[in-house]
C-alpha cells in the first residue's frame, strides 16, 4: 500500500471474556486482509497475536499485541487485548491506542462478565462498539437467545444490523438489515442468497426501527426523516455511526471466527460504521502553561503522540508503542518528552504484526507504530514537538490489590531478580515491588495469583532469575497495658575490670509520639549523668522486640527513677544491659498485648451480591461502617485486620463473578482478640 491517510485508518481493540475467541477472530481479519497466508490456531500455539511463551503455555493472552491489515483500501490497525481479570491494566493501555472496540462474545445465550465489564467501560468513555457473537457454529449455540441477553442488560442501544437465517437450531446466515442483501456462511466467506420468505416481515420491522434510530441521530436526518419519511442507505449508515459515536447505538452481529465465518461481514462493517480518527471526539491534554485543551486528529499540526505499551526485551532492547495524535511523526525527527522533559530522537519507526515490526518512514495522526532505543520514555509519557509542548493524561491503570512476599530462590541471585523485575515494570505499570519497611519484606503488589505466577515464569525466561513467592508477614506490633516498675540488675566479674549497673524503671502505655518515650526522672546521683543516655539506648534496642511474639513494641512510656553505680566498675555498656533486663522483667508483668493493622476497605460491587459481601466480612472480624449507591453499584465501606484480607483480591473476585472492586487504606492498630493471640505467638515461635 502506498502511504496512509487518517481518514482511512480504524483502530479496533478486541475485547471481551477470557476464552471467547478474541484471538482467534484477529487472526481470521488478518488472514483476509491477506496479512498472513495462513490461519494459526491457539491450540497450535501459532498464532500472530499470542507469541509470549507464557501465552502459549497458558493458551490465553497475558500481553496486549497489535497487528494490521488492509481491507477495502483502509487500514486496520488491531489490539488484541487479554481478557483475564488480572490484566486489566493491558485493557486500560489498549483502550487509551483506539478509537473503536469490537466486542467478542461467546454465543452461550449470556452475557459474561468480561463482556459485560468491557462494554460498560466502553459506554462510559463513550467508545465505538461492535459486538462479535461468536462460535453460532458449536453445538448448544444459541445466536438469538445471546442478542436478547444483550438487549435484556442494555435495552435499544442493542441495534441488531443483522437478521440470522437459522436452519437446524444454528445461524448459517444473516440479512443485512441495511442493504436488504441475504448471505449464506461458507468456508473462509460468504455467498449471496435471496432473502428467505419467512424473514422478509421481520426484515421491514428491523429496517423501519434502524431507520428511526439513525434519524434520531442528528438534525438533519430527523428533518429529512420527517419530510421524505425515509433515508436511503448512506443515510442510514451515516445514522448509525453517529449513533455509534456517540454510544447510544451498539451494534450486534454473529459468526464463527474459528470457520472463518461472518468475518468478512465484520471487516465490512468496521470500514463502513466505526469511525476514522477524524470522527473521533478530541482528546483532553494540558498545554505548557496548564490549560486544559482538547488535540483534534490533524496531520497539518505540530506532532503529538503517547506511549501506550513498552515491551522489555534482553535482546532486542525496548520498543515503545505509541499512538500519534496530531502531526506526522519521521525517522530522525528529535521530539520532546513532556512527561519527563528529556528530549528524544527517533531513529526507526515501526508498524507491529504480533511480535515482527516493519520499518517505515512515517507514522500519520490516527496511526499506531512503535519506536526503538528511546532511553527516557516509557508507558504512557507523552512525545511530542519541542515548541508545541503538550502533555495527555496518564493512563489510569488498577492499582495492586494482591501483595505476596518474594525472594530469590537462590542464595546470591537477589540483584538478579530485582534487577528483572525492574525491566519487566517497563512493560506492566500494575504491579510495584519494594520493601516493607515494617517487616523488612521485599514484597511484590499486583492484580492477581495468576499475573505474578506469569511475572515470575517471565523472569526466569527472560531474565534467567528465579524468584519464590510467599504469604507476606503481617506487621503486627506488642504494647502493654499496665503500670510496672522493674529492677535491672547488671554484675559480672571477669578477672579484670568488672561491669555493674543498677537502674529502676517506671514501664507505662502512654508514650507522648505513640511509639516510645524515655523520661529521666532520677534525682541525687543515683545514676550518673554520663550513663543515662545508655540506658536510653539499652530500652531503646529492647522495643525492637517485644516479649510475647517478638514484634516491635510500641506506645511505650519508660521513666528511669533511680539506680546504682559502681565508681570503677560502672560502664555504658552495663548500663545498656541493665536497662534490658529491666525491660524483659518489667514488660512481662504489664499486661502485654498484641496489636495488627486495621485497613479500611472501599468494596464496590452490583447490590446483588451485597448480602454475600456482608456475612464474608463478618467472618473476617470485620465491621461495617456504611453503604452507598455509585454508579449504580453498591460501595460498602468496612474496617477489617489485614490478617483476614490477605487474600481477599482473590475471594472477591471469586464472590462477585469478577465483578467487585475494593481499595484498602492503612487506619490505625488495635488489639488482636486473646482467643487470636496464641495463634499468632505460636507462629511467631516456628
Amino acid at each position: 500500500m502506498g502511504k496512509v491517510l487518517s481518514e482511512n485508518i480504524r483502530n479496533i481493540a478486541i475485547i471481551g471474556h477470557s476464552g471467547a475467541g478474541k484471538t482467534t477472530l484477529a487472526e481470521a481479519i488478518l488472514f483476509n486482509g491477506k496479512s498472513i497466508d495462513r490461519m494459526g490456531k491457539t491450540t497450535d500455539k501459532n498464532t500472530v497475536m499470542d507469541h509470549d511463551e507464557q501465552e502459549m503455555q497458558r493458551g490465553i493472552s497475558i500481553s496486549l499485541s497489535a497487528a494490521y491489515t488492509y481491507w477495502q483500501d483502509t487500514k486496520i490497525n488491531i489490539i488484541d487485548v487479554p481478557g483475564f481479570f488480572d490484566f486489566e491494566g493491558e485493557f486500560e493501555s489498549a483502550m487509551r491506542a483506539v478509537g473503536a472496540a469490537v466486542l467478542v462474545a461467546d454465543a452461550n445465550g449470556t452475557v459474561a462478565v468480561g463482556a459485560e465489564k468491557a462494554i460498560d467501560h466502553c459506554l462510559r468513555r463513550h467508545i465505538p462498539l461492535l459486538i462479535f457473537v461468536n462460535g453460532v457454529d458449536k453445538d448448544n449455540s444459541n445466536y438469538v437467545a445471546t442478542v436478547e441477553a444483550f438487549r435484556q442488560k442494555y435495552g435499544r442501544k442493542i441495534s441488531p444490523t443483522h437478521l440470522p437465517i437459522i436452519r437446524d437450531g444454528k445461524m448459517k446466515g444473516y440479512v443485512s438489515v441495511i442493504s436488504e442483501k441475504a448471505y449464506e456462511f461458507s468456508p473462509g466467506g460468504r455467498e449471496q442468497i435471496e432473502v428467505p420468505e419467512n424473514l422478509k416481515d421481520d426484515l421491514a420491522i428491523l429496517k423501519e426501527a434502524l431507520v428511526e434510530a439513525a434519524a434520531e441521530s442528528s438534525e438533519a436526518l430527523l428533518d429529512k426523516f420527517i419530510l421524505e419519511g425515509t433515508l436511503n442507505n448512506e443515510e442510514v449508515v451515516a445514522g448509525v455511526r453517529s449513533g455509534l459515536c456517540t454510544g447510544d447505538t451498539i451494534a450486534i452481529m454473529g459468526g464463527s471466527a474459528l470457520q472463518n465465518m461472518g468475518v468478512i461481514n465484520l471487516m465490512y462493517e468496521i470500514v463502513d460504521l466505526l469511525p476514522s480518527p477524524f470522527n473521533r471526539r478530541p482528546v483532553l491534554a494540558t498545554n505548557d502553561k496548564g490549560e486544559v485543551e482538547s488535540v483534534t486528529f490533524d496531520p497539518n499540526k505540530p506532532f503529538s503522540a503517547q506511549v501506550f505499551k513498552t515491551v522489555a526485551d534482553p535482546f532486542v532492547g525496548k520498543l515503545n508503542m505509541i499512538r500519534v495524535f496530531s502531526g506526522t511523526l519521521k525517522s530522525g525527527m528529535t521530539v520532546y518528552n513532556s512527561t519527563t522533559g528529556e528530549k528524544e530522537r527517533i531513529n526507526s519507526i515501526y508498524i507491529m504484526k504480533g511480535k515482527k515490526q516493519e520499518v517505515v518512514d512515517e507514522l500519520v495522526a490516527g496511526d499506531i507504530g512503535a519506536v526503538n532505543k528511546l532511553v527516557n520514555t516509557n508507558t504512557s509519557d507523552t512525545l511530542c514537538d519541542e515548541n508545541a509542548k503538550i502533555k495527555y493524561y496518564d493512563i489510569a491503570f488498577p492499582e495492586p490489590v494482591l501483595t505476596m512476599a518474594i525472594s530469590a530462590a537462590k542464595n546470591g541471585e537477589e540483584d538478579k531478580v530485582f534487577q528483572g523485575l525492574n525491566r519487566l515494570a517497563e512493560e506492566d505499570l500494575t504491579f510495584k515491588v519494594e520493601k516493607d519497611l515494617e517487616t523488612g519484606e521485599m514484597v511484590i503488589r499486583g492484580q492477581g495469583e495468576t499475573q505474578l505466577d506469569v511475572l515470575c515464569k517471565k523472569l526466569k525466561a527472560k531474565f534467567g532469575a528465579e524468584a519464590v513467592l510467599k504469604e507476606p508477614k503481617v506487621a503486627f506490633k506488642e504494647t502493654i497495658n499496665g503500670v510496672v516498675e522493674a529492677e535491672g540488675k547488671h554484675k559480672k566479674q571477669t578477672g579484670g575490670a568488672g561491669q555493674y549497673g543498677v537502674v529502676n524503671i517506671k514501664f507505662e502505655p502512654g508514650a507522648a509520639d505513640g511509639n516510645f518515650e524515655f523520661v529521666d526522672a532520677v534525682v541525687g546521683g543515683a545514676v550518673p549523668r554520663q550513663f543515662i543516655p545508655a540506658v536510653e539506648k539499652g530500652l531503646k534496642e529492647a522495643v525492637q522486640k517485644g516479649v510475647l511474639a517478638g514484634y516491635p513494641l510500641i506506645n511505650l512510656k519508660c521513666t528511669l527513677f533511680d539506680g546504682k553505680y559502681h565508681p570503677v566498675d560502672s560502664k555504658e555498656v552495663a548500663f545498656v544491659s541493665a536497662a534490658k533486663l529491666a525491660y524483659d522483667d518489667g514488660i512481662r508483668r504489664a499486661k502485654p498485648t498484641i496489636l495488627e493493622p486495621v485497613y479500611e476497605y472501599k468494596i464496590t460491587a452490583p447490590d446483588t451480591y451485597t448480602g454475600d459481601i456482608l456475612g464474608d466480612m463478618n467472618k473476617r472480624r470485620g465491621r461495617i461502617l456504611g453503604m452507598e449507591t455509585v454508579n449504580g453499584l453498591q460501595e460498602i465501606s468496612a474496617e477489617a485486620p489485614l490478617v483476614e484480607m490477605l487474600k481477599y483480591a482473590i475471594d472477591l473476585r471469586s464472590m462477585t463473578q469478577g465483578r467487585g472492586k475494593f481499595s484498602a487504606q492503612f487506619l490505625r492498630y488495635e488489639e488482636v482478640p486473646f482467643s487470636a493471640q496464641e495463634k499468632i505467638i505460636e507462629s511467631a515461635k516456628k
